[in-house]
């Protein structure tokens, strides 16, 4: 085999380094902090061309082509079919759904000669909402499930950690179309093969992952989950019950029974008025007063923008009152789950407008503020000593109490609820297990599924006849894979303080083979021999040739991450044998016989694939 031969088997191939592109570097750029950014650039996969803007080297494209080959297979097999729509998208297509408002400076946008604005998808529902709205007429063409991979753009602010929150990435996006939710066909059915298939895929990879419960965002819809890489560096907060399995991202994450209070306490004392002027938080007033967060209460106000299930009438609230403990975090979907309405963060200026005094709200004002309802968190609803913001500018109260301050109204569900409302934390009680208590881990979203149900197809007229030849909304669902992300969470799991350690489904390449000698004819010969063995096994091989140092071509193994290594040295081909190391091992390689190196490497790819699927 010559220098410049690239030789394959069925589904093997051999590759040498002297005739790719792999850059390894010594240092990372100082801006690079997250393990995957640093590996990456380090190892040669990736190079930034401008800000969240990467250049993928070869290594970097075969593992995305061998990621996005896995998502295809399980695409396929649960029955989706791939196409390619367009990265230009006219903003006409937003007009029904109003995305581009709800993506604000997120969505890039061009103009045209003509002046006309187009955006660079993001995601691509309403193409494709438009595409099936004239391709379609009748509920025999349902269920129907599309898909593409394709390069989407996102204008972040601040990209940061490479590929982990970038401006252009690789992404899986798939759509599927109901004519009902339940039984054959309908959305339910597709939304469990997703499920599954996405299950497939990350195991497939050799990824340690969690699925979780969690909320639709900015996308939309109802039931949702997220597929969490699990690593230490994961900017996602995930919490899990140790007993019954159960998981979900902080947005969404239920919390076990509390007890509640009775509002029968006594008051700890009069209300007590402190001046707190230019305090810029909870933690500052709470320091000013000589009162732990944990003793005061946090009231958040929001605007009521509709309501679930129906239409807004007379009698319906303009303003949600949300109050939690202080060292506690108010929840969106909780305090909509809770009220039965669809909320937003007040507008300070109408809020002031109507009467409240936004930073320094307390509970009370359900009684001065009409059309107020409040929520109360279980935890900030015992009795004891509470401080509170004292409804005026700069000023806070100590000896807050809820039957004395809030009073008849406590007890009118009309206008006072208690409801779970805050962010679920570590030590809460288990929604699933009595007695357990939720555990925090931290993960990296690379899959979101989404039931949409007909937020879209209602927003753009997709609707068809059914077999009663009555017009029915089309039910939708999506799923998403971020393909360039998964690479890149890979790395952040699966490293050592030398490189990268790929798992077998993903690696580049399973086989590196260092040659000590690359001009030695004899060891040219014995390379090319054992590769071209492997490639015929379906091993994709790549051969250092490069004429370096031991200590520098074993340093770059490490750095690159190849499963398994082959060295070439005299000694051991003198007794007619190589040595084999996998990247795992801590110790030196073993010799493998010649004759017998490629069962050795079958047998290693087996057991990890093996390995990998038990994660």
């Amino acid at each position: 085999m010559t220098a410049n031969t690239i030789a394959t088997g069925p589904t093997g191939s051999v590759q040498r380094w002297s005739r790719t592109l792999i850059p390894t570097a010594r240092e990372a750029p100082a801006e690079a902090e997250s393990p995957s950014h640093v590996l990456l650039l380090r190892a040669g996969y990736i190079r930034k061309l401008g800000a969240g803007i990467y250049d993928y080297l070869p290594l970097a494209w075969r593992v995305l082509r061998k990621l996005s080959e896995i998502v295809r297979q399980e695409m396929d097999r649960a029955g989706a079919s791939e196409l390619c729509l367009p990265v230009l998208l006219p903003t006409e297509l937003y007009a029904g759904t109003k995305r581009d408002v709800d993506y604000g400076d997120l969505l890039f946008k061009v103009t045209d000669r003509k002046g006309s604005v187009a955006a660079l998808g993001p995601t691509h529902e309403e193409p494709v909402t438009e595409l099936v709205r004239g391709s379609i007429n009748s509920y025999k063409q349902l269920p129907l499930n599309l898909y593409q991979i394709q390069t989407k753009f996102r204008d972040e602010a601040r990209p940061r950690s490479g590929l982990l929150r970038c401006r252009e990435f690789i992404m899986k996006d798939a759509y599927s179309f109901h004519l009902a939710l339940e039984g054959p066909g309908g959305l339910n059915e597709t939304y469990d093969r997703m499920y599954q298939a996405y299950v497939n895929v990350f195991s497939r990879c050799g990824l340690d992952f969690t699925v979780v419960e969690a909320e639709s965002g900015p996308i939309g819809g109802s039931a949702s989950h997220e597929f969490m890489v699990n690593c230490a560096s994961g900017e996602d907060t995930i919490l899990k019950c140790p007993v019954s399995g159960y998981a979900a991202n902080v947005e969404k994450c239920e919390i076990g029974a509390r007890t509640a209070g009775t509002f029968t306490e006594p008051p700890t004392g009069e209300w007590t008025e402190v001046h707190t002027p230019g305090l810029p938080g909870i933690h500052e007033v709470g320091k000013f007063m000589k009162v732990k967060p944990d003793r005061m209460l946090k009231t958040i106000v929001f605007q009521v923008t509709g309501k679930v299930g129906g239409a807004l009438s007379p009698d319906d609230p303009t303003w949600i009152l949300a109050t939690v403990r202080g060292d506690h975090d108010v929840n969106e979907g909780k305090v909509k789950a809770a009220s039965g309405y669809t909320v937003a963060l007040a507008n300070e200026v109408a809020a002031r407008a109507a009467g409240f005094a936004i930073g320094y709200v307390s509970p009370r004002c359900v009684n001065t503020v009409p059309g107020t309802m409040l929520l109360i968190d279980p935890d900030a609803s015992h009795g004891g000593f509470w401080a509170t913001g004292a409804d005026k500018p700069d000023h806070h109260a100590k000896h807050f109490n809820w039957r004395r301050d809030v009073g008849a109204k406590l007890d009118q569900p009309r206008y006072v609820k208690l409801a779970d409302l805050r962010n679920a934390m570590e030590g809460d009680p288990s929604p699933r297990a009595e007695g357990a208590k939720l555990v925090t881990g931290r993960g990296i979203e690379v899959g979101h599924i989404f039931k949409l149900g007909t937020k879209y197809s209602d927003a753009m007229g997709l609707s068809i006849l059914d077999d009663k030849q009555q017009k029915r909304s089309v039910i939708m669902g999506c799923y998403g894979i971020g393909v360039s992300r998964t690479m890149a969470a890979c790395v952040e799991m699966s490293h050592d303080e030398n490189g990268i350690v790929w798992p077998m489904g993903l690696a580049p390449y399973q086989v590196l083979i260092t040659m000590m000698k690359p001009d030695d004819p004899e060891q040219q010969r014995i390379t090319g021999e054992v590769a071209e063995r492997l490639a015929a096994r379906g091993v994709d091989v790549l051969i250092d040739d490069r004429d370096e140092r031991p200590g520098v071509k074993f340093k770059d193994a490490d750095l690159i991450g190849i499963p398994i290594r082959l060295t070439m040295g005299d000694k051991a081909l003198a007794a007619g044998a190589v040595e084999f190391k996998k990247r795992t091992a801590k110790d030196k390689g073993e010799l493998a016989p010649l004759a017998d190196v490629a069962d050795w490497v079958i047998e290693a790819i087996r057991d990890a694939g093996v390995a990998e699927a038990k994660r």
